[in-house]
This record gives C-alpha cells, sequence and structure tokens, in this order.
C-alpha cells in the first residue's frame, strides 16, 4: 500500500509554478468550468462579484504557503496556527462567516494503521484543505465533485461534503480489516497452550481500534453541527448529503465499539481457557503424587529398621505388603479417576 507522500498524484504538483506542498489549487467557475491558477492569483479572483469560488489543497505545507493563504482568505490567525502546528482533537470552529474543521484520518501501511489530521477552512468562496501525516489524497473527491452538476452549483458546501465522505469511507476497509483480523485469530483464541504472540496480537489490534475510534466517533458530532447548520455556507440541499455521511460514521462508530467488545472477551476468553488448561495439568499432577504417596509412606514405614517391628519375621510379610500397597494405589487410582483427577 502506498505511503502519504507517494498518494500525492505527480501530475498535479508544481503546476502554474506552485510548491510541492500545493496539491491543487483550482477556481471553478459559473457553469462548472474549473480552472487552476497559481496562488497569486487568488486574490484577482476574489475580488470578481460572481459566484465562482476556489479549491485549494495542500499537504504538510511549509509556513510562508499559509501565510499566504492568510492573506489573501483572511484566514483567523487561531485557525491558522492549528493547521501549522497538527496534533489538534477533531472539533468544529466558527470565525464570523467561515468554518475551521479538524478531522482525523487513517490509512493502512505495512500492516499497520497510521493516523494523520485534515484541517479544513470553509468561506463563501474558498475551500482550504490542510492535510498532514497518514491522509489519501483528495484528488478522487475533486474528481466526483467536478462530474456532478448539482454539487457545482452549490459551491463550497457541497465540496466540503466530497471531502468528508470520502475521509468516513477510507474508514471503512480499515474496520473490516480489522474484524478479518479477528476472524483469523479465531483458532488461536481457542487454543487451550498459552500463546504470547496471540495475546500480544490482541493488544496491538485493541490498541489500534481504540485509536481509530477515537478518530471515528468525533465526526459523529461533527457532521451533526453541520446537518443542522443555520449558515449560508451550507445549503439546506446540501444538509441531506452531510446526515447521509453522518449515518455512515455512525455505523462505523458502532461497528468499532462492537470490534472493541470482541477483542475484550477474547483476551478474557483466551486467558480464561489457558488458566482452566493449566488447572487441570495441576490436577492430574497432583493426583499422581497422591498415587506415589501411598507406596512411599507404606515402604518408608517399613523401612526404619527397628528390631522388633512386626511381620518382620513373617515367612509371607514381603508379599503381603507388595499386596497391600497394590491395593491401596489401585483404590487411589480409582477414586481420583472417577474424581477425574487423572
Amino acid at each position: 500500500m502506498s505511503t502519504p507522500a507517494e498518494s500525492l498524484p505527480a501530475a498535479e504538483a508544481h503546476r502554474h509554478n506552485l510548491p510541492s506542498c500545493v496539491v491543487n489549487c483550482a477556481v471553478y467557475e459559473r457553469g462548472g468550468q474549473r480552472r487552476e491558477i497559481g496562488l497569486d492569483e487568488i486574490s484577482e479572483v476574489l475580488a470578481k462579484d460572481d459566484d465562482n469560488f476556489i479549491w485549494v489543497g495542500l499537504y504538510e505545507p511549509a509556513e510562508e504557503i499559509l501565510d499566504k493563504l492568510q492573506e489573501e482568505f483572511c484566514l483567523h490567525d487561531l485557525a491558522v496556527e492549528d493547521a501549522r502546528n497538527a496534533h489538534q482533537r477533531p472539533k468544529i470552529e466558527t470565525y464570523g462567516n467561515s468554518l475551521f474543521i479538524v478531522v482525523h484520518t487513517a490509512q493502512s501501511i505495512d500492516t499497520h494503521i497510521r493516523f494523520g489530521e485534515t484541517h479544513i477552512f470553509v468561506g463563501p468562496r474558498y475551500l482550504v484543505t490542510v492535510r498532514h501525516g497518514a491522509s489519501a489524497s483528495y484528488a478522487p473527491a475533486r474528481a466526483r465533485y467536478e462530474r456532478d452538476a448539482d454539487d457545482l452549483a452549490r459551491g463550497p458546501g457541497a465540496a466540503l461534503y466530497t471531502v468528508l465522505d470520502l475521509i468516513v469511507d477510507n474508514f471503512e476497509p480499515i474496520v473490516q480489516e480489522f474484524s478479518q483480523d479477528l476472524n483469523e485469530l479465531e483458532q488461536d483464541i481457542f487454543a487451550e497452550e498459552f500463546r504470547s504472540d496471540t495475546v500480544k496480537h490482541l493488544y496491538d489490534l485493541k490498541r489500534e481500534l481504540t485509536r481509530l475510534r477515537m478518530a471515528v466517533s468525533p465526526l459523529q458530532d461533527i457532521l451533526g453541527q453541520l446537518a443542522r447548520a443555520r449558515t449560508n455556507l451550507i445549503s439546506e440541499e446540501s444538509q441531506l448529503y452531510f446526515r447521509d455521511v453522518l449515518d455512515h460514521a455512525v455505523r462505523l462508530n458502532e461497528t468499532t465499539d462492537t470490534l472493541r467488545e470482541m477483542l475484550t472477551a477474547a483476551m478474557s476468553v483466551n486467558l480464561s481457557l489457558v488458566t482452566i488448561h493449566q488447572g487441570e495439568i495441576v490436577k492430574r499432577l497432583a493426583g499422581w503424587a497422591a498415587l506415589l504417596a501411598a507406596p512411599t509412606l507404606i515402604t518408608s514405614w517399613y523401612g526404619m529398621n527397628f528390631t522388633h517391628m512386626p511381620e518382620l519375621e513373617g515367612r509371607y510379610s514381603y508379599w503381603i505388603l507388595i499386596g497391600v500397597v497394590v491395593v491401596a494405589c489401585l483404590g487411589l487410582y480409582a477414586l481420583l479417576r472417577r474424581a477425574k483427577w487423572l
């Protein structure tokens, strides 16, 4: 699977002398036409009194690029500071007539889950996405947006929907991968022998699933606010689409919770089975120890070599003693077998 750096489409970089961290910078004109522009052309486009809007996509941008976009779009200082530093909690904040949204993203890389962030600035005539860490390219979201004339007519709100919908959809194969891993571990989970690798694998799965839940769960609040938003940035028709994405996020969160509970139960079942198996082994050892105790007691009693011990002079004393030992052992064996200790 590709790494985050490889997910940047080479064809999108260095257009209009754009820095490598600028994945996409385009204006969507009235009627659905898309035109690529440079960062210095943003102010010219915004100065026009029309319904055009600009979509800028960044991947781990340099500080001067963020400063440039802050100047062009009049972004709030606090929002830009969050986008510059990353490592933010998922949230949605309103700054005047604009929104600032932070969501966590995830990718499966080399059988491990890598997490990242996407910071989104939404205004009446712009959408800026800033990706940090593990995050798939939003080129499919842009292509989907450009294909739908209705989406183009709804402006930045519809573009925001396609981005968030792609983010939620990217979580689904990761959750399915967790479910598949758990099913493959089922045979090892119910093994009676203790395998430290199985417990370690279960712990690693639960740790990554917990981090995944921390990324998925806040999406419900963010999408819920967008679906109920009273702002001209998101039309009533777009809110219907946000509700659909919200349903997907709720389902993912419920599936994640179910898998976490199953992993917890799997760890408990595995350890319980191992404990029971070890208890059975201890019972068997105790049973054989009891069998050995009977002849040991009798033979040690008659091995004290006192002069006046009974039966020392008897002709059949030796054979009688052997018989007593055999009968005692057989009786104990039958008793322990009935108690299922042997």
